[in-house]
């Protein structure tokens, strides 16, 4: 046992095939310490400041981490581009990373030949995008066992004791990942998340964590809970690191292989005024008094933020949520590990047993008709939100004591599950954040979007996330997850604050930057309704800089704004200052011909406030 780690399990990460972990260590002659191992150095001291053993289940040899950081030291010194370069990592310890044993909270399926014996070939793809990118393996987190749990206490590794109030629970099934980051040891934590255990552990820590829409984050080298709802998720501190690892985690899965990818219409931006959708009173019943009002508070603040709300009725979503665990659905938990669970190992927690083998029962009628329960739930809840952009909902509904829940450990874990265990049976997207302290503790809301409309629910967040002044704690919007948008550039009715600019809302485009042409072109004012310039272009030198927009959004949107276009407007190729060139408008050379050049004025914004 290291003294380094003062008592946690260390393991030591030898060969396994074709990947290793923590990297291999870095050659002789390395380059002096830089940011990566000065970030994993502090990683492990704070890890010993803390003495939390019972939130890793293993941990990689800090010379081993060192030496990992030390490579990726080397490639930021080489020029490579690491966005995650040092950041320190902690996975879930039903995730693969190569050279360390996967238990999935149970000892004995690590070894035994019905579970995953051995260490890991491999490192799942959402792990290894990224290591790739820079980030640091600290270890492997403890969780409830076989990721069956919201409380973070079906572990025979230890119940995982909340980061600063150590008397209640630290929420689960991810509970060691999040207690890792809450406790500044990791940067980010990888979770897993089915029924919301992604989510609930974000809220009781004040953290944000980000669960996508199902099958957009690959879950190869998982241990699966449910496969057909398993997300893997992040834990951070601020939603732009969280945000940077579930791009890399999505661009992981994208491909021929993909279970999903993103829609080709799909909407990068929330609008100014988005309207978002709270519960009615009474589907807030099964929150505790003080929780009540701190949701209360979080309407409000969505309010302030620019929104507007309107009441819904989701007790729809609610009574689904149950088919997750008293329905046939519970068929995919056997599916998974009922097989190990069945040879009777005697590290198994009860309860998680329990529920697991009584998968093994369910006639295969019963889970084609929930099957079918649950289409029909996705089509009610998809009523229910028509219209609106965004549902926000309390991400759970008390924050229990260790205590507590081994009094009775199946309703309040239940309980705990009323908000999130629907969200992934009826395809929906989910970001957990901050939203002040009720009872003692942190209080969390989740922002829930439509299944592929991830980044509408990541603004909003970032909007709940910004100071009282209004300064969010990421520019603008959230990081744009999204991959594969186009960029459009504007210079007229569509800038911001002009009267087509809602046009761009309504197809979820999103302000990239404020830009000037190159003086290839001539600007002319249009007799339209409403008015409007074209942008002619005559040739390098013969016209001047015009000031315009780049907006960014999805190729289908870009078709459909194409297909929608009045006459004389066109799109086509405009080349801007600084060399490149962008989709643009321009207009027809007949109605250029006829335009008043308004030129001079720089662009259509001067033109107007001129008069012209």
């Amino acid at each position: 046992m290291s003294a380094a780690t003062s008592g946690t399990r260390v393991v030591e990460a030898g060969p396994a095939g074709e990947d290793r972990a923590p990297e291999g260590r870095a050659p002789e002659g390395r380059a002096p310490e830089g940011r990566a191992q000065a970030r994993v150095r502090a990683a492990y001291a704070r890890m010993r400041e803390v003495d939390r053993p019972e939130v890793w289940i293993a941990v990689v040899p800090e010379a081993d981490a060192l030496a990992a950081a030390a490579a990726v030291d080397a490639r930021v010194a080489a020029g490579e581009e690491l966005p995650l370069a040092g950041l320190a990592l902690a996975v879930k310890d039903n995730v693969d990373v190569a050279g360390l044993p996967t238990t999935a909270g149970c000892p004995s399926y690590a070894t035994h030949p019905a579970g995953r014996p051995g260490p890991a070939a491999r490192t799942a793809p959402a792990v290894r995008a990224l290591v790739d990118a820079g980030a640091v393996v600290l270890g492997k987190t403890n969780l409830d066992q076989f990721a069956t749990g919201l409380v973070g206490t079906r572990s025979p590794y230890g119940a995982v004791r909340h980061a600063t109030l150590p008397e209640r629970v630290s929420g689960g099934s991810s509970s060691g990942s999040a207690v890792a980051v809450a406790l500044g040891v990791a940067d980010i934590g990888i979770g897993t998340d089915t029924a919301g255990s992604g989510r609930v552990p974000a809220a009781f820590h004040g953290l944000v964590g980000i669960k996508t829409s199902v099958g957009l984050v690959p879950t190869g080298g998982v241990v699966p809970a449910c496969a057909s709802y398993d997300v893997v998720t992040t834990f951070t501190r601020d939603l732009a690191t969280g945000a940077l690892a579930t791009r890399l985690m999505v661009e992981a899965g994208a491909g021929a292989a993909a279970r999903r990818t993103w829609p080709v219409d799909v909407p990068v931006a929330l609008r100014d005024e988005p309207l978002v959708a709270v519960p009615r009173a009474q589907d807030l019943v099964p929150l505790s008094p003080g929780w009540r009002a701190a949701f209360a508070a979080a309407v409000e603040r969505v309010r302030a933020v620019g929104a507007r709300t309107v009441e819904v009725d989701v007790s729809g979503m609610l009574e689904a949520a149950r088919l997750l665990y008293d329905g046939a659905i519970v068929a995919e938990r056997y599916a998974a590990v009922g097989e190990f669970l069945a040879t009777g190992p005697a590290d198994a927690d009860p309860i998680v047993a329990s529920i697991v083998l009584a998968g093994g029962a369910v006639p295969a009628a019963d889970y084609v008709r929930d099957r079918l329960r649950l289409d029909a739930a996705r089509a009610d809840a998809a009523r229910t939100l028509e219209g609106v952009d965004l549902l926000l909902l309390p991400t759970t509904t008390e924050h229990p004591t260790i205590a507590d829940v081994q009094a009775d450990p199946v309703a309040i874990n239940r309980r705990l599950g009323t908000y999130t265990n629907f969200v992934n049976l009826l395809d929906l997207a989910a970001v957990a954040v901050p939203a002040g302290e009720a009872d003692g503790g942190p209080f969390g809301v989740t922002v829930i979007a439509r299944g592929g409309e991830d980044q509408l629910a990541l603004d909003l967040a970032a909007r709940l996330l910004a100071d009282e002044d209004g300064a969010a704690d990421v520019p603008g919007y959230a990081p744009l997850v999204v991959g594969g948008t186009v960029e459009l550039l504007v210079v007229g009715a569509h800038l911001r604050g002009q009267p087509l600019q809602g046009q761009l809302a309504d197809l979820g485009a999103r302000f990239d930057r404020a830009v000037t042409t190159s003086d290839a072109y001539r600007l002319v004012a249009l007799p339209t309704a409403p008015r409007k310039p074209g942008l002619v272009r005559v040739g390098a030198g013969g016209g001047a800089p015009i000031a315009g927009e780049v907006w960014r959004l999805s190729p289908g949107a870009l078709g459909t704004f194409l297909a929608d276009l009045p006459a004389p407007m066109t799109l086509g190729r405009v080349e801007l200052a600084d060399g490149t060139w962008v989709v643009g408008f321009g207009c027809t050379a007949e109605a250029g011909a006829s335009g008043a050049d308004v030129t001079d004025t720089g662009g259509w914004l001067a033109a107007l406030a001129a008069g012209r």
